[in-house]
């Protein structure tokens, strides 16, 4: 029997959220741009159909993100896939203009990632999932990767050759040590599906723990949701922080920023998060911390209590109980834990970075790390590794410690996706050269020169 012959891409794209959109549009555009031959891409996602946060895309929950970050914009004003192009295609840009608001719903900001998605949909195969990305075998042709792959749809498993693997497959969901989710329990991730199974009429006292965006949301829909109902918030800080997205601030997820980061010595980059996470993390928009006080406030007028803040809190444990949950919940002002009971715990506890570990198999023993045993990740995301790995992987995240806060952000997704598209470009014209680019581990000699000539300028 003759065996068939292995698909073999130039790009195999592991997830197709918006990073992986992202650079789909990227590489299109290159083909756009009259290449002697095009860039072959494939990509793989384990869902079932496009989907962005879905089950957070609660009613008027706005972007933190002004809509001129969208896929392309970034990286190319004139592309088709912007959201400028989007609202004109379907007939909204002057209302839109109208607004005289940078920050589109989270709704409407889907809906022009489905529209994008829709025009590439052809380079994308759904409810596949990539298991495992592998060396050849000494005896098979070895300037390829091989990556073994799932199809759901067909019930079968296959291999493809990919001169290039680039991982996006997003944030991992974080819940506090000791507490995994179930019927009573979810993480703000599954929070639209798991809500829209319950019935209303039965949830008397829900909690909501943690402290940032999607934290204090939910809160605020279920306040409105559920008007017979207790609403308890457990917020590890005494109050809800605002995000700082100030002009100068907002700086850090300037384009320039990634390299003034890459590039930096050991305390800047230790300074550009010990200054500004709270463009990012654990941060609320000050319309929601508003909106919040404003509800407690009219509840005291009208001498109800149903929203609830624990503050400096933990959820330290918790006990099923029938109907419902009994939670620990640790007061860090008086050193002791008190019990809450509970119809059903939202945990809004964030999300941890990717971790490509257990897709890359043996192919991570070629990959180096750095003392502190992460990833070292060139300038074009691309992993540095050993000179005889066959192929170029890239990261979609999971490169915070490398790139900076952008590094999984929406912020920086077009350059970031241009940026991957260019090297891999570069890397084929040159003849895809075994051996990789050497780890830069100084500040980059032009970056210096400039930054002198500027502080020179001062002085």
């Amino acid at each position: 029997m003759k065996t068939p012959a292995l698909e073999t891409y130039d790009v195999v794209g592991v997830g197709f959220g918006p990073s992986g959109l992202s650079l789909a549009i990227a590489l299109e555009e290159l083909e756009g741009d009259a290449l002697e031959s095009p860039v072959t891409a494939a990509f793989f996602e384990r869902q079932s159909a496009f989907g962005w946060h879905r089950n957070m895309l609660l009613p008027s929950a706005k972007m933190q993100v002004a809509f001129l970050k969208d896929l392309a914009t970034f990286r190319n004003p004139t592309s088709r896939f912007s959201f400028v192009s989007y609202l004109h295609s379907v007939g909204r840009l002057a209302r839109f203009v109208n607004n005289q608001d940078f920050f589109p719903t989270r709704q409407e900001f889907h809906d022009y990632l489905e529209w994008a998605e829709a025009r590439l949909s052809d380079r994308v195969t759904y409810n596949t999932e990539v298991t495992a990305v592998r060396l050849p075998a000494a005896n098979e042709h070895g300037d390829h990767l091989k990556v073994e792959i799932t199809d759901h749809n067909r019930g079968e498993s296959r291999v493809v050759d990919a001169r290039n693997v680039v991982i996006s497959t997003g944030l991992v969901p974080a819940m506090p040590a000791g507490i995994e989710r179930g019927d009573r329990v979810w993480h703000s991730s599954e929070f639209i599906r798991r809500f829209a199974d319950c019935d209303p009429a039965q949830l008397r006292r829900v909690v909501v723990a943690g402290a940032g965006q999607s934290a204090a949301e939910i809160t605020r829909y279920l306040y409105d949701s559920l008007p017979h109902a207790h609403v308890y918030a457990v917020v590890p800080s005494y109050g809800y922080a605002i995000a700082d997205n100030t002009p100068f601030a907002n700086q850090v997820f300037d384009p320039e920023a990634v390299d003034d980061h890459y590039f930096g010595t050991d305390q800047s980059r230790d300074a550009f998060w010990r200054y500004h996470r709270n463009t990012n993390y654990s941060v609320v928009d000050d319309e929601v911390i508003r909106d919040l006080y404003r509800r407690v406030y009219e509840d005291e007028v009208r001498k109800v209590s149903r929203l609830r803040f624990f503050r400096l809190c933990r959820v330290a444990g918790i006990q099923g109980n029938g109907s419902g949950v009994r939670l620990s919940v640790h007061s860090l002002l008086v050193d002791q834990a008190f019990d809450v009971e509970a119809d059903v715990l939202v945990c809004a506890t964030g999300y941890e970075a990717m971790q490509p570990v257990g897709l890359l198999g043996d192919v991570d023993d070629l990959l180096r790390r750095d003392g502190d045993g992460r990833y070292q990740v060139d300038r074009d995301y691309r992993l540095s590794a050993a000179p005889d790995l066959p192929g170029g992987i890239y990261l979609q995240g999971g490169t915070e410690h490398t790139h900076g806060l952008s590094s999984s952000l929406l912020s920086n997704i077009a350059v970031r996706s241009g940026e991957i598209a260019d090297s891999i470009l570069g890397r084929r014209s040159a003849g895809r050269p075994a051996t990789p680019e050497p780890v830069v581990t100084m500040t980059d000699p032009g970056r210096l020169v400039a930054l002198r000539q500027d502080l020179g300028a001062v002085q």
